[in-house]
């Protein structure tokens, strides 16, 4: 509806150009709007006002030359000018009605479009460290940046989906270390495991499977192991150590493993926890509905050279600076609240030397748009990321950056721990098994992002009209089960062509889900440009609740053929967008329930 009051309104301007009746340099993009109040028209524009100035006319005298010059159109009733040069556009009963064959042809395209013009856009999420099973919050951030990305995708852009390994620096390390430990514990090794080592199960599990698979073969003396290295922080319960450092400690034992096992077997042990929790994670999102196009490691970073050509460019163009043995980024010059170290004084470079070259790396691959969606705890990453790519004279307008808080899990009113496992976080595949992938599809997307979340477990479960996913999946269960009735009453389901027999939707019922089917378009859009799925959501439950008010006032399988006809034209439009509405978000539309 607004495109085609859109296109009414261009053409009007194109007259009055071509007519020497109005004179611009430059022409305004036209806002189309839908009214609040039904008595003021169906969509409203302020299209005079914002000519007003640059055409020197008065804007209601403007507002009247287009209405003046407005073609012909079965669409609309009548058009009105209000208040200062507001044009408000009144549309026929036909023009509502008209939007049920539209629907039907259309079919699973209905609300798609090529608005985006098939701009390339790269969307990166989740993006969690290998070191670990995806958690809830994760969970938030792939249901988030996977719903942007289909919408972006529903509207034209044409979206590459990444997700980037961190397969590289101290955290693999600590990984590897890790499953070192309890792999020589399995060997019979008595040792104290570090306070700073991963310590889920998942950490005995792929140690378990280096013993099965190799035995003896990795095993070392504990006392080897442990031979003059820092003190480790206190364990809980273990007395105060004002010399205990964690940090040192951790660094020592990865140095002892690297040292004591050599090159090769360290290698497999990284490679065995790197591979076996990637493989996890690839087989928790592909059930959780999340693809992508490209799994982009940051190890590859190096091994190419970009994090040192990235570096070199920097310094060349007088960007960096050395400190205390360290390299340094002037990030303060373009805006940051501190310098950022690139290179460590013991050699080795930074996490955030990497994130600069693979932004940069997106940007010289051709993106006209980057999107990373991170968690709401990296907030203060995006000065120096930005200050970065500025620094290398590229366009910061080109990364959004868009921030997912994290999810609390409630049950019974009280805060949930589901883990089995490791008793310290909820893994998404816990939470999938509890409550289904498409209740947490789509209860992860019912508020901004950047919202605190408060998953109500109970409800996402429960079989009611407060369950806002069974609510709106009911609706299209019930117009499946009415086509079903139809069958077992040997009524006639084959619809009539066009628009035959729609002018007998009369009821206000009719009217009211007619209109909120003529949004459905407008609400993708929107949801696509701003990266608001919520908006898609609340939309689907206007229309579910438009559908059983409607179902609940008025019998479909009315013996007045003509109306029958109709009214199964009019839900089984309902149920098309509902279907595809919901496939959006990546849940299910069931027939029965």
């Amino acid at each position: 509806m607004k495109h085609d009051i859109t296109a009414l309104l261009t053409a009007a301007l194109d007259q009055l150009l071509a007519a020497g009746q109005l004179t611009l340099t430059m022409r305004p993009d036209i806002h189309i709007e839908r009214t609040k109040d039904t008595a003021h028209g169906d969509f409203a524009t302020n299209l005079a006002l914002l000519l007003a100035k640059p055409a020197r006319a008065k804007p209601r005298e403007l507002a009247q030359q287009l209405v003046d010059a407005l073609p012909a159109s079965p669409l609309i009733a009548r058009v009105e000018i209000a208040g200062p040069g507001f044009i408000n556009f009144f549309l026929a009963d036909d023009a509502y009605r008209s939007l049920v064959p539209r629907i039907l042809d259309a079919g699973p395209d209905y609300g798609r479009s090529q608005l985006g013009a098939g701009q390339r856009v790269q969307v990166e999420f989740v993006s969690a460290n290998p070191t670990g099973p995806l958690h809830v919050g994760h969970g938030r951030g792939a249901a988030y940046g996977a719903v942007v990305a289909d919408l972006l995708a529903a509207v034209g852009f044409t979206v590459h989906r990444e997700y980037y390994v961190n397969d590289a620096g101290r955290q693999m390390d600590i990984l590897a270390t890790s499953v070192w430990l309890r792999y020589l514990e399995l060997c019979g090794e008595p040792l104290r495991f570090p306070s700073n080592g991963y310590k889920g199960d998942y950490v005995w599990d792929i140690a378990a499977t280096l013993h099965r698979e190799h035995g003896d073969a990795y095993q070392v003396e504990s006392e080897q192991v442990f031979a003059n290295l820092p003190a480790d922080a206190p364990l809980d319960g273990e007395p105060p150590d004002p010399v205990g450092d964690k940090e040192a400690h951790i660094d020592g034992l990865i140095a002892a493993a690297k040292r004591l096992l050599g090159d090769n077997r360290y290698r497999y042990v990284f490679e065995l926890g790197l591979n076996t929790i990637l493989d996890d994670i690839r087989a928790d999102l592909a059930q959780f509905g999340v693809t992508y196009q490209e799994w982009y490691s940051e190890r590859s970073l190096t091994e190419s050279g970009a994090v040192n050509r990235a570096i070199e460019r920097l310094r060349a163009l007088g960007h960096v600076y050395e400190h205390n043995g360290a390299l340094w980024f002037r990030s303060t010059a373009f805006g940051d609240e501190k310098d950022r170290v690139m290179v460590r004084d013991n050699g080795q470079s930074t996490y955030f030397a990497s994130d600069i070259a693979y932004h940069f790396d997106k940007l010289e691959r051709g993106f006209d748009r980057v999107i990373d969606i991170w968690g709401a705890d990296h907030h203060g990453y995006i000065p120096r990321v930005k200050a970065a790519l500025q620094a290398l004279g590229e366009d910061v307008n080109r990364l959004d950056v868009l921030l997912v808080q994290f999810a609390i899990l409630y049950r019974g009113g009280e805060k949930a721990q589901m883990s089995t496992r490791s008793g310290e976080f909820v893994t998404l595949r816990e939470l999938r098994q509890e409550v289904g992938r498409d209740a947490a599809r789509f209860f992860y997307v019912m508020r901004r992002c950047e919202q605190h979340m408060d998953f109500d477990l109970d409800l996402a479960k429960s079989e009611s009209s407060d369950n806002p996913v069974y609510y709106v999946q009911y609706a299209h269960a019930r117009i499946c089960a009415v086509l079903r009735q139809a069958a077992e009453r040997g009524l006639s389901v084959e619809l009539s062509a066009g628009a035959d027999n729609l002018e007998r939707l009369s009821e206000a019922h009719e009217q009211a889900l007619l209109r909120t089917l003529s949004r459905y378009p407008e609400t993708v859009e929107q949801a696509a440009l701003k990266a608001e799925p919520h908006q898609l959501t609340h939309y689907l439950r206007e229309l579910a609740n438009d559908l059983h008010t409607y179902y609940n006032a008025h019998p479909f399988l009315v013996e007045d053929s003509a109306l029958r006809d109709a009214r199964l034209k009019l839900i089984l439009a309902t149920r098309q967008v509902l279907r595809n509405g919901l496939g959006l978000i990546g849940v299910s539309a069931p027939e029965s329930m």
